[in-house]
């Protein structure tokens, strides 16, 4: 029975690795993948190089940055769990969007023998930052480039207003809910009604580890590392283009913008990703030709690693616990 258990364990996220890179490569066309191959053979593969080790360290640092939301917690969870954590988070998501935020948890979670609700809710709050950070970028990028951001996002119909509506609905919902709970289980014996008043303490709880943790300094020192990374992982790509080369980071801003929004709203931006970026540059007399190469060169190589990655932590994540419990 224990090695069908270990079986299982590790059959399952193996799985998982292959369907995720199948359904990403059935996510591109035949033409897509011609393009890609094309453009990567045209750039300067060594700024795409660099580009890939930011990449490579904005997770690193994503990975270690997590634990200062886990110990307030009362979870110390290894470094090499977490880091493959994050990795299987980007390649689900690549596969079904928003899955990966769910499978990162259930990964630690499982593997660390720690809370779901808390570790999910660690991951929200996580977010919540990464949105705060992102939007900031937005409004500074808006300074410069006003028309040029809003009208992207007009055309995109990326409406603002109703995502901030419908999360003031679901909070206010979430809290009458919670409320009605409380209410309802100050004298319930109810076996489920309690059991859900503890999910729903649980993920409160991971989601307030923001304001709990100790360590708010050094969290502060990861994020700002972290959006410097993806920043900068996009803008050394400029470098593979002559007719990019030139470009100001001011004049590169707002690709990262659409380029970040795309990767947010869709399966991490597969196919709308590269043209976004094109519509950006084109702002700045890039041709279409180069936007897109940009735009592919970049996206290619950023989901080229995090197949490889996020197949190999599937693999390795169940590897490495069973040689622990060893």
């Amino acid at each position: 029975m224990k090695k069908l258990s270990s079986f299982i364990k590790f059959i399952i996220p193996l799985s998982l690795g292959v369907f995720f890179i199948y359904i990403t490569f059935e996510n591109t066309t035949e033409e897509d993948r011609i393009t890609i191959i094309s453009y990567m053979k045209e750039s300067n593969i060594f700024y795409v190089f660099i580009s890939i080790i930011f990449m490579f360290l904005s997770h690193l640092s994503r990975a270690y940055r997590w634990k200062y939301l886990l110990e307030p917690l009362g979870i110390y969870s290894s470094f090499i769990n977490r880091t493959l954590s994050v990795f299987i988070c980007y390649i689900s998501n690549l596969g079904i969007p928003r899955s990966g935020e769910i499978l990162r948890a259930t990964s630690l979670s499982n593997y660390e023998k720690i809370s779901f609700e808390k570790t999910f809710g660690s991951i929200v709050a996580e977010r919540i930052v990464d949105l705060g950070i992102l939007i900031l970028i937005i409004i500074i990028s808006m300074f410069f480039h006003f028309d040029l951001i809003s009208n992207f996002i007009y055309e995109k119909n990326i409406n603002i207003k109703y995502i901030v509506a419908f999360f003031s609905v679901f909070l206010i919902l979430f809290l009458f809910w919670l409320i009605v709970l409380k209410k309802l289980s100050l004298n319930s014996k109810n076996n489920i009604v309690i059991k859900i008043k503890s999910i729903i303490s649980d993920f409160i709880e991971g989601v307030l580890s923001l304001k709990s943790m100790p360590n708010k300094s050094s969290f502060i020192v990861h994020t700002i590392f972290i959006w410097l990374m993806y920043i900068a992982m996009f803008y050394v790509i400029k470098w593979s283009f002559a007719e990019t080369y030139n470009l100001t980071f001011l004049q590169i801003l707002p690709a990262f913008i659409a380029g970040s929004l795309t990767i947010t709203a869709t399966n991490g931006g597969i196919g709308i990703f590269p043209i976004a970026v094109a519509i950006m540059l084109s702002a700045f007399d890039i041709s279409k030709e180069t936007g897109l190469a940009f735009g592919w060169v970049l996206w290619s190589a950023q989901t080229l690693i995090i197949i490889v990655l996020g197949g190999l932590s599937f693999f390795i994540l169940p590897l490495v616990n069973s040689f622990n419990s060893k």
